[in-house]
Protein backbone atom coordinates (compact mmCIF):
# COMPACT_ATOMS: atom_id res chain seq x y z
CA UNK A 1 0.00 0.00 0.00
CA UNK A 2 1.39 3.55 -0.52
CA UNK A 3 1.27 5.67 2.26
CA UNK A 4 -1.88 7.86 2.87
CA UNK A 5 -0.67 10.62 5.70
CA UNK A 6 -3.91 11.76 7.29
CA UNK A 7 -4.33 15.10 8.88
CA UNK A 8 -2.18 14.55 11.90
CA UNK A 9 1.10 12.75 10.39
CA UNK A 10 0.19 9.35 11.13
CA UNK A 11 0.09 6.64 8.04
CA UNK A 12 -3.18 5.27 7.32
CA UNK A 13 -1.29 2.01 5.65
CA UNK A 14 0.20 0.96 8.77
CA UNK A 15 -3.51 1.47 10.60
CA UNK A 16 -5.19 -1.48 11.96
CA UNK A 17 -8.38 -0.40 10.49
CA UNK A 18 -7.32 1.07 7.44
CA UNK A 19 -5.81 -2.41 6.54
CA UNK A 20 -8.78 -4.54 7.77
CA UNK A 21 -11.32 -1.74 5.54
CA UNK A 22 -9.19 -2.19 2.39
CA UNK A 23 -9.18 -6.14 3.11
CA UNK A 24 -12.89 -6.20 3.55
CA UNK A 25 -12.37 -8.04 6.73
CA UNK A 26 -15.07 -8.44 8.77
CA UNK A 27 -13.15 -10.61 11.07
CA UNK A 28 -10.18 -8.25 11.19
CA UNK A 29 -12.44 -5.28 12.09
CA UNK A 30 -14.00 -6.99 14.81
CA UNK A 31 -10.27 -7.72 16.42
CA UNK A 32 -9.58 -3.87 16.04
CA UNK A 33 -13.14 -3.26 17.79
CA UNK A 34 -12.06 -5.43 20.94
CA UNK A 35 -8.79 -4.52 21.48
CA UNK A 36 -9.69 -0.58 20.80
CA UNK A 37 -12.76 -1.10 23.03
CA UNK A 38 -10.31 -2.72 25.82
CA UNK A 39 -7.51 0.09 25.11
CA UNK A 40 -9.84 3.14 25.16
CA UNK A 41 -12.45 1.81 27.87
CA UNK A 42 -15.20 2.20 25.55
CA UNK A 43 -17.51 -0.09 23.96
CA UNK A 44 -16.46 0.22 20.03
CA UNK A 45 -18.54 -1.46 17.45
CA UNK A 46 -16.71 -3.32 14.27
CA UNK A 47 -18.65 -0.92 11.80
CA UNK A 48 -16.80 2.17 13.85
CA UNK A 49 -13.22 0.99 12.61
CA UNK A 50 -14.40 0.82 8.88
CA UNK A 51 -12.30 3.53 7.47
CA UNK A 52 -10.19 4.40 3.57
CA UNK A 53 -8.06 6.91 5.03
CA UNK A 54 -8.72 10.71 6.56
CA UNK A 55 -7.50 12.33 3.66
CA UNK A 56 -8.87 9.34 0.69
CA UNK A 57 -12.62 11.09 0.68
CA UNK A 58 -14.15 7.80 1.35
CA UNK A 59 -15.27 6.35 4.27
CA UNK A 60 -14.37 7.72 7.73
CA UNK A 61 -16.54 5.63 10.27
CA UNK A 62 -13.75 5.14 12.24
CA UNK A 63 -14.74 6.12 16.20
CA UNK A 64 -12.49 9.26 15.98
CA UNK A 65 -12.14 9.50 12.43
CA UNK A 66 -15.11 11.35 11.54
CA UNK A 67 -14.92 14.10 14.43
CA UNK A 68 -11.29 14.58 14.68
CA UNK A 69 -10.52 18.04 15.27
CA UNK A 70 -6.97 17.88 13.68
CA UNK A 71 -8.55 16.56 10.19
CA UNK A 72 -11.80 19.00 10.36
CA UNK A 73 -9.10 21.93 10.81
CA UNK A 74 -6.61 20.81 8.07
CA UNK A 75 -9.60 20.98 5.80
CA UNK A 76 -10.75 23.86 6.71
CA UNK A 77 -6.84 25.74 6.34
CA UNK A 78 -6.71 23.90 3.25
CA UNK A 79 -3.61 22.20 4.20
CA UNK A 80 -1.99 17.97 3.78
CA UNK A 81 -1.58 18.39 7.37
CA UNK A 82 -0.79 19.92 10.21
CA UNK A 83 2.45 20.66 9.97
CA UNK A 84 2.28 22.20 6.38
CA UNK A 85 -0.33 24.92 8.05
CA UNK A 86 1.52 28.09 8.88
CA UNK A 87 -0.38 27.67 12.77
CA UNK A 88 1.04 24.98 13.67
CA UNK A 89 2.03 24.47 17.06
CA UNK A 90 -2.02 26.07 18.01
CA UNK A 91 -3.66 24.90 20.82
CA UNK A 92 -5.78 22.24 19.08
CA UNK A 93 -2.48 20.51 18.08
CA UNK A 94 -0.73 21.31 21.39
CA UNK A 95 -3.74 19.63 23.10
CA UNK A 96 -4.23 16.71 21.06
CA UNK A 97 -0.06 16.30 21.15
CA UNK A 98 -0.24 15.61 24.73
CA UNK A 99 -2.41 12.83 24.60
CA UNK A 100 -0.68 11.02 21.44
CA UNK A 101 2.93 12.05 22.05
CA UNK A 102 3.55 10.46 18.57
CA UNK A 103 1.66 12.62 16.96
CA UNK A 104 3.77 15.01 17.41
CA UNK A 105 6.48 13.01 16.70
CA UNK A 106 5.30 12.83 13.19
CA UNK A 107 4.52 15.91 12.23
CA UNK A 108 7.71 17.51 13.52
CA UNK A 109 8.98 14.58 11.01
CA UNK A 110 7.55 16.13 7.77
CA UNK A 111 7.99 19.99 8.86
CA UNK A 112 12.17 18.90 8.73
CA UNK A 113 10.94 17.66 4.70
CA UNK A 114 9.55 20.46 4.24
CA UNK A 115 12.34 22.77 5.28
CA UNK A 116 14.97 20.27 3.22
Amino acid sequence: MDKLIAACGLNCAECEAFIATQENDDEKLAAVAKKWSEQYGSEIEASQCICDGCRAGGRLSTTHATTCELRVCAEKQGVTTCAHCEKYGCETLTNFVKFAPVIGEKLEAIRKTLSE
